[in-house]
């Protein structure tokens, strides 16, 4: 009798072997011309400057912004298997998601809030 975990290793191999292969390929026949503007950050089409704005601090806001996604990003992950067993769950496992949703997403926007980064100019 095989493992039964054989065929995700073999499907993990080939992923890993295909992303190798692309990285690999691209630096091998890929176009080698490098400027100065290739070798600079890019901005959001805005010339890039040395220091941010206000003395070279970036604004909380981009970190809160990112932080507001990926808490949602972690509900949705957890959500998703949740939804897929729930005829198979009982009232425990529920509540369990409700009181994990709530406190995820209640705590993480009364942080984000009393931070200001709801508050955008």
């Amino acid at each position: 009798m095989s493992n039964p975990y054989v065929p995700l290793l073999i499907l993990m191999a080939l992923g890993l072997g295909f992303a190798l292969l692309s990285v690999g390929t691209s630096l091998v026949v890929g176009p080698k011309r490098y400027n100065r503007a290739k070798a600079e950050s890019y901005e959001c089409g805005i010339q890039p400057s040395p220091r941010a704005s206000g003395g070279g601090r970036i604004p909380i806001k981009y970190f809160l912004t990112a932080m507001l996604f990926i808490i949602f990003d972690i509900e949705a992950l957890f959500l998703y298997p949740f939804a897929v067993a729930f005829d198979q769950l009982n009232l425990f496992a529920l509540g369990a998601m409700i009181l994990f949703l709530l406190n995820a997403f209640f705590i993480a926007d009364a942080y984000v809030w009393k931070r200001g980064g709801f508050e955008w100019d």
